[in-house]
């Protein structure tokens, strides 16, 4: 499925829409890995996922930090975002750091990872593969695989 958002609201509607068609995973995490250049609009769509979700915090890119855990209210059907940056990471064996292995164990976990390109050799199939496509008007192409 493809679908063209051309502004935040439309980002957040598009995030909204795709909140109403996900459910947990019936054994481990629910994995959303989130690919595109730098600007592509990863983190965005992490925000607009979360505000949709009901998370009151700022949410910020994890760049240098890994990792961003947002509790996530229970009527969610989620506990925990999960929100993984692997841009600076070389390759899966540095997700270890992140207890990567317990994380994905726990059904409650809703993991966003962005970049998940350098670090497949750690990941189970995503429960969802989403790519963003910049364009030159400000607009994006968002793919659901």
């Amino acid at each position: 499925m493809q679908n063209v958002v051309a502004t935040i609201p439309d980002l957040e509607r598009e995030a909204e829409a795709f909140m109403a068609r996900l459910a947990p995973e019936a054994n481990r995490a629910t994995l959303i890995t989130l690919s595109g250049e730098l600007g592509a609009g990863k983190t965005s769509f992490t925000k607009a996922l979360a505000k949709a979700y009901g998370v009151s915090e700022s949410v910020t890119s994890p760049t240098f930090v890994l990792e961003k855990v947002y509790a996530l209210p229970a009527a969610t059907g989620f506990a925990h975002l999960i929100h993984i940056d692997a841009y600076r990471l070389k390759n899966g064996e540095e997700l270890k750091v992140l207890g990567w292995v317990e994380i994905m164990k726990e059904k409650g976990n809703l993991i966003l990872l962005e970049w998940p390109e350098n670090v497949k050799d750690a990941l189970p199939a995503p429960s969802v593969a989403i790519r963003l496509e910049p364009h030159a008007d400000g607009s994006r192409t968002i793919t659901y695989a």
